[in-house]
């Protein structure tokens, strides 16, 4: 049993409590038709029920997976909502941030590793990022002289996990040569487990701008946007990785007035071979600008550029905010 579970579940009575007594005293003898029977009453779960167990798999314990399964209908509901009780890290709270995140690591997952033949979410890939979050550090490997390619994910403090396709077509599967790290993974399974933190961002970009004029007529420059190639999450299309960035840039008063806006986006394609050669650079994007209007009013005090980044492989969008004077 997991840490999280035995904190919660020594200081919470609750009505499985009885059930657990009963469960724990079967006999090993009896091991081999138990699991045939929860095997053909998982078979027989509404689908609603079903996605649950299949979506709490890397979480649940085995003494709760079998109380569920040989709950009536009629008690199932109560149980999931003590399922997700048990591990909320602030009961006093009203949202469960553990829940939370976790069902957003298995969407995201899901967006992530499709196209294996499975949901992104049951494929290795999707296992490990479900648990552990996104890595410190992802590297991609082309096609080697043994004509697979494979990843590297890196979590601190230089932890690695491989991941293997063995003929190159998006079928990621962990690395054998990870079964040496298996005392490890397992107690880094069980930290990530026990407490889920703020997600570290998939990626992260800078923003700065350059004026180059500045006359009592006009003000140009350039705003700068530069994301690490490292943070950078791809999609494979045929033999080069794409991906692309929505790109909102306004500039304003501190009033809300509108000077200026941009909208478009940014793709990026690109060949295994040069990510690796960039990884550690920056992506770098650098959008002109051109003010001629209410000059008056955008010299009389703060004014903020405002910057919205969105990765269309994550589907996940990043704001920022910088000051501008003339």
């Amino acid at each position: 049993m997991n840490p999280l579970l035995r904190s919660h579940i020594k200081g919470r009575a609750s009505f499985l409590a009885s059930i657990l007594a009963v469960l724990f005293a079967l006999s090993a003898g009896m091991l081999f038709f138990s699991s045939c029977r929860l095997y053909n009453l998982e078979r027989k779960l509404s689908p609603q029920y079903a996605d649950f167990i299949s979506k709490v798999r890397y979480i649940i314990t085995k003494e709760e997976e079998k109380i569920f399964l040989e709950l009536p209908d009629s008690d199932k509901p109560k149980f999931i909502e003590e399922f997700w009780k048990r591990r909320d890290p602030d009961p006093g709270s009203e949202e469960n941030e553990f829940k939370i995140e976790y069902l957003n690591r298995i969407e995201r997952a899901s967006e992530l590793f499709f196209g294996e033949g499975r949901p992104g979410w049951l494929s290795d890939r999707g296992r490990i990022f479900i648990l552990f979050g996104p890595p410190q550090e992802r590297n991609t490997n082309p096609m080697d002289a043994g004509g697979q390619c494979s990843e590297v994910w890196y979590y601190p403090p230089n932890f690695p996990v491989v991941f293997i396709d063995s003929n190159c077509t998006g079928n990621y599967v962990l690395s054998p040569i990870n079964l040496a790290h298996l005392q490890e993974l397992n107690m880094a399974q069980a930290r990530f487990q026990k407490t889920f933190t703020e997600e570290k961002k998939f990626f992260d970009f800078s923003l700065s701008v350059k004026k180059t004029a500045v006359t009592p007529e006009i003000v140009e420059g350039l705003i700068i946007i530069e994301v690490p190639y490292a943070g950078i999450w791809f999609k494979s299309d045929k033999e080069m990785l794409q991906t692309a960035f929505d790109v909102h840039l306004a500039i304003k008063s501190s009033t809300g007035l509108l000077f200026w806006e941009y909208k478009g986006p940014f793709e990026i394609s690109i060949s295994e071979e040069e990510l690796k050669q960039k990884r550690g650079k920056i992506y770098r994007i650098e959008i002109p600008f051109s003010l001629n209007e209410n000059l008056d009013k955008l010299r009389q005090g703060k004014n903020i550029i405002e910057a919205s980044l969105k990765s269309r492989t994550e589907n996940e969008e990043l704001k920022k905010t910088l000051g501008f004077d003339l």
